[in-house]
């Protein structure tokens, strides 16, 4: 039999071959794997192929052979993750503010490359990246490279953090001033990345949302704050008030003070429209599930926050204002 052009990636086009067509519910025929190899210009006999199938065990690729009437099915048994493995790192990716729309897709096809084509569309039937609420920092696989290199060389960071302005831009905090921290961990909290380190000129413990860290460099200096951290609970420190509940949604219209603009885009992205309504102030309209969590959200902010309508929302806040104060006064009971 006359060789193909590309007999040297023989064993590689196989292997290609078994992972993208076959899994635990789609086989392939004997007939149909010369098929698909001479579509790369390489040519095989039955014995060769057999042989080629074993050698696949030592690059980690276990085919197996079933016999079903009078042919031999195969496929390929044992892959690294299985399908609802990757689903969950695929729900992941997704709820993660801190990684971009764009790394999100980027990441999400190169985790379909570790299952067959067909429970490849299973993952992309997963997929719902456009749309949500994600960070613009692309920089920010570096940024946490950098980090964890820092903390493992026990070494200082020296980086420029940024805040949103009421015109929806990034604006460089303390005046452009580098921020020199000891790094000591990183907290995924409420779908953010966060560095949690020590400040030894305020000498206290601080964080800093890692998609809003610009221009990191490893410092000369040793990480100081250790002292502090032995005492630290990660779990308390990173504990967050507006949880996941339920409720009614509905667009509720906020009064906002111009220098929350960064909390509002944090909480409902860039796309939200910002209105005007005096020099300190701009009007929103949100798409929220009003819940007695979203008012607390409301309440942390003081008087910054406004609920404007409507009616029924601004009653309930109201009604809310009210039963605290009637809790506070002990006239629900002893407190």
């Amino acid at each position: 039999m006359p060789k193909g052009t590309n007999q040297k990636f023989k064993l590689y086009r196989l292997a290609q071959i078994m992972l993208e067509e076959t899994d635990d519910d789609h086989y392939i025929t004997m007939p149909e794997i010369r098929s698909a190899l001479e579509k790369y210009e390489i040519t095989a006999d039955r014995k060769s192929i057999y042989n080629d199938l074993r050698d696949l065990e030592v690059l980690g690729v276990e085919v197996e052979g079933e016999p079903v009437g009078n042919r031999y099915h195969y496929h390929v048994v044992d892959r690294p993750f299985e399908l609802p493995e990757l689903k969950l790192l695929v729900d992941a990716i997704q709820s993660s503010r801190f990684i971009t729309e764009r790394k999100s897709n980027t990441l999400i096809r190169k985790l379909e490359k570790l299952v067959s084509r067909y429970e490849a569309m299973k993952l992309q039937r997963q997929v719902y990246v456009s749309g949500r609420i994600k960070t613009m920092n692309e920089s920010i696989y570096y940024t946490v490279d950098a980090i964890h290199n820092a903390i493992s060389e026990n070494r200082k960071i020296r980086f420029q953090y940024f805040q949103w302005n009421v015109k929806k831009e990034p604006e460089l905090r303390h005046n452009g001033a580098y921020y020199h921290i000891s790094p000591w961990g990183l907290s995924w909290d409420d779908a953010n990345y966060y560095l949690v380190g020590y400040d030894s000129d305020a000498e206290k413990i601080k964080h800093y949302r890692v998609d809003k860290m610009l221009h990191i460099r490893m410092s000369d200096e040793k990480r100081e704050g250790k002292e502090h951290f032995k005492k630290l609970d990660m779990a308390e420190y990173t504990r967050k008030s507006f949880g996941m509940f339920g409720g009614v949604e509905q667009r509720v219209k906020l009064l906002v003070e111009n220098r929350l603009a960064g909390i509002i885009i944090d909480r409902f992205g860039k796309d939200v429209m910002f209105l005007p309504a005096d020099e300190e102030r701009f009007t929103v309209n949100v798409d929220v599930r009003v819940s007695g969590q979203f008012f607390a959200w409301i309440f942390s902010l003081g008087d910054g926050v406004k609920i404007l309508g409507p009616d029924e929302v601004v009653e309930q806040v109201k009604e809310e204002i009210r039963r605290l104060g009637r809790l506070y006064q002990g006239e629900d009971g002893p407190l």
